[in-house]
This record gives C-alpha cells, sequence and structure tokens, in this order.
C-alpha cells in the first residue's frame, strides 16, 4: 500500500533531512555521531558512513532506494600485531629489567651481608682467644688465690683471738684495779 497525501510529504521530508545530514556510525562504543562523511576514524574505531541515496525520480512513484552501506576497509592485521607486539616487548623488557635491578640489589646486599659475617666472625674468634688467655691465666692464678683465701681466714682467726685476749685483758686490769683499791 502506498503513501498518499500528507503521510508521503513527511516521508518525503525525513528523507530529505537524512540526505542533509549523513549520519557517522562509530563502533568504538559511542553513540554519538563522529565526523563528516568520508572521514576516518581514530585508531581503534571503525566509522561506517550512510550510503548516499539516489535522487528521488518521478518515475519510481517517489519511493527512493538505497544503495549498500559500504565498510571502510580493515586496518591491516599484521601492522596491528606488529605493533602490538613491539608494545609489548617494550611492556616485558621494563618489567624484566626492573627484576634484574632488584635481583643485582638483593646480591650486593647478600655481599655486603656475608662481609659483615665475616668481620663479625674475626671479632667473635678474638673475643674467644681473648675469654681462652683469660682463662688460662686465671687457672694459673688459681693457686695463689687460695693462698689469699687461706690468709684471710688466719688473719680472721687471728682477729678473734686478739679480741678475746683483748676482752680477757680488760677483765684482769678491772680485777686488778679492783684489788688495789682495797
Amino acid at each position: 500500500m502506498a503513501a498518499t497525501g500528507e503521510e508521503a510529504a513527511e516521508m518525503d521530508c525525513i528523507s530529505r533531512v537524512s540526505l542533509a545530514h549523513p549520519t557517522v556510525l562509530s563502533l568504538g562504543g559511542s553513540s554519538e555521531p563522529r565526523g563528516e562523511p568520508g572521514e576516518t576514524a581514530s585508531e581503534g574505531q571503525e566509522v561506517v558512513t550512510a550510503a548516499p541515496k539516489k535522487p528521488i525520480n518521478s518515475s519510481d512513484g517517489g519511493v527512493e532506494t538505497a544503495e549498500e552501506a559500504v565498510e571502510p576497509a580493515e586496518p591491516d592485521i599484521n601492522e596491528l600485531c606488529t605493533d602490538m607486539f613491539d608494545k609489548m616487548a617494550v611492556f616485558l623488557q621494563g618489567e624484566l629489567t626492573g627484576t634484574c635491578e632488584d635481583y643485582h640489589l638483593l646480591e650486593n646486599m647478600n655481599k655486603l651481608t656475608s662481609l659483615k659475617y665475616m668481620e663479625m666472625k674475626d671479632i667473635s674468634i678474638n673475643i674467644s682467644r681473648n675469654l681462652q688467655d683469660l682463662n688460662h691465666k686465671y687457672a694459673s692464678l688459681q693457686p695463689y688465690l687460695d693462698q689469699i683465701n687461706q690468709i684471710e681466714e688466719q688473719v680472721s682467726s687471728l682477729e678473734q683471738a686478739a679480741y678475746k685476749l683483748d676482752t680477757y685483758s680488760k677483765k684482769l686490769e678491772a680485777k686488778f684495779k679492783k684489788l688495789e683499791k682495797r
């Protein structure tokens, strides 16, 4: 059933607006039209333009025909793959360089720690030698220390005897004075 009168006029008006403002479809995820017809999209986006319509022929009875939409040629897959692999190589090189630097740092830290432990080992060996020398000297002094302990015991016993003698002499003196007074 063909459109008549007002309906045909409205359809004609709609088709003319479409011809005056052809839309550009972006397949990059945005619903906004981008660019003008015939423009290419930025990297990673594909642009599809509306196909131009044939002019209206009065012989067709006011019916418009459309041409098939033509998509732009796909970018060269090999170039994209090469670009991706180059960028991946740069990324992996950076990661490996960072890891290598970490291992060099750990290696240097291990060397320094090893040197510190060697120094500590030398110090502990010296301390051990000095301690053994002191133990030998103490062992050689032990008989003298024993003699000193014996002398100290004898001195303390003599001191006790001296105190007893002093006490006894005081008692004798007191008795002598008592006897003298009589």
